[in-house]
C-alpha cells in the first residue's frame, strides 16, 4: 500500500478534514470517554465522510506506526454532488447522461468502466459510499486518468439519491439479464441515469424497486453473463447511437 495513501493519528486526521482533503473513508477503534476522538467524529459527521469502527488490529495490519487508533483513506481524486452537476447540465439545456455503479467492487472493472464513461461523455459517475471500489491509485491507472476528468458522485443512500435524480426528471435504466427487452428497445436520448450492477448479484433489490426500465443485452452463447464492464460500454455507447442519431 502506498505510503501517502493514507494518514493515521486523530489530530493529523481532523486537521486533514477541516483542510478539505479528500479523504474516502476512516476507519477508528472505538474509544471511550476520549474527548479528542469525539471531536473527530463531529468533524467527520459535519463533512459527512465515511467512517467505520474496527478492532484495533486492523489498522495495526496497514501501519504499525503511532495511528492512536485512527487512519483515514486519502482519496486521489475530488468528489462532486450529482444534484449540481445534473441541475447544470438542466440549465444548459441538455439531457443529463449519468452512470450508476451498484456494488461494483472490482478496482479493474471501475478504472475501466470510467475510462468509457468519459470518453462518451457521460456527465457523472455515481457510486455508494459503501460496497464500491476503492478509488486508488490502480484505478486512476485503470482509468487512463479519466477519474481525473469525469466527475466522481458518492451517496449514503445510492436508492434515495436516485429517487430524487427521478423527480428532477431522469429516467432509471437498470441492466438486468431478467428484464423483458433488449436494451436497443429503450430510449437513451431522455435524461438518463443508466445503472449496472455487481456481476454475481446484480443491481441490488432497493435500487430495483425505484427503476423506471430494466433492459438486458442479448447472450447468445453459453456463458450467461458478461463482464460489468464490457456491459456497461455496450449500453453507454447505445445512448451516444441514439443520441447522434
Amino acid at each position: 500500500m502506498a505510503k501517502d495513501n493514507f494518514i493515521f493519528g486523530t489530530r493529523a486526521v481532523i486537521e486533514a478534514a477541516n483542510s478539505d482533503k479528500q479523504i474516502e473513508k476512516v476507519l477508528i477503534t472505538r474509544s471511550k470517554d476520549n474527548e479528542l476522538q469525539n471531536e473527530l467524529l463531529q468533524v467527520l459527521r459535519k463533512y459527512k465522510i465515511l467512517h467505520q469502527f474496527v478492532p484495533f488490529q486492523k489498522i495495526n495490519r496497514i501501519t504499525k506506526k503511532n495511528h492512536q487508533g485512527v487512519l483515514a483513506f486519502i482519496s486521489p481524486v475530488k468528489f462532486y454532488d450529482i444534484e449540481e452537476i445534473t441541475t447544470r447540465v438542466f440549465e444548459e439545456g441538455k439531457n443529463p447522461f449519468i452512470i450508476v455503479l451498484d456494488g461494483v467492487t472490482d478496482v479493474r472493472n471501475f478504472g475501466a468502466i470510467v475510462r468509457t464513461a468519459e470518453c462518451a461523455g457521460a456527465n457523472a459517475i455515481l457510486v455508494p459510499e459503501k460496497g464500491s471500489a476503492q478509488i486508488n491509485a490502480d484505478a486512476v491507472k485503470t482509468s487512463a486518468g479519466a477519474l481525473h476528468k469525469l466527475p466522481i458522485c458518492r451517496t449514503i443512500s445510492l436508492r434515495k439519491t436516485l429517487e430524487n435524480l427521478k423527480n428532477s426528471g431522469i429516467k432509471i435504466i437498470s441492466a438486468s439479464e431478467k428484464a423483458e427487452n433488449n436494451y436497443y428497445y429503450s430510449d437513451f436520448k431522455v435524461p438518463v441515469a443508466i445503472v449496472v450492477g455487481a456481476e454475481d448479484e446484480g443491481v441490488s433489490k432497493p435500487v430495483i424497486s425505484i427503476s423506471d426500465e430494466f433492459v438486458k443485452i442479448p447472450i447468445l452463447g453459453e456463458i450467461k453473463s458478461l463482464n460489468v464492464s464490457v456491459a456497461a460500454s455496450i449500453l453507454i455507447y447505445e445512448t451516444i447511437r441514439q443520441r447522434i442519431n
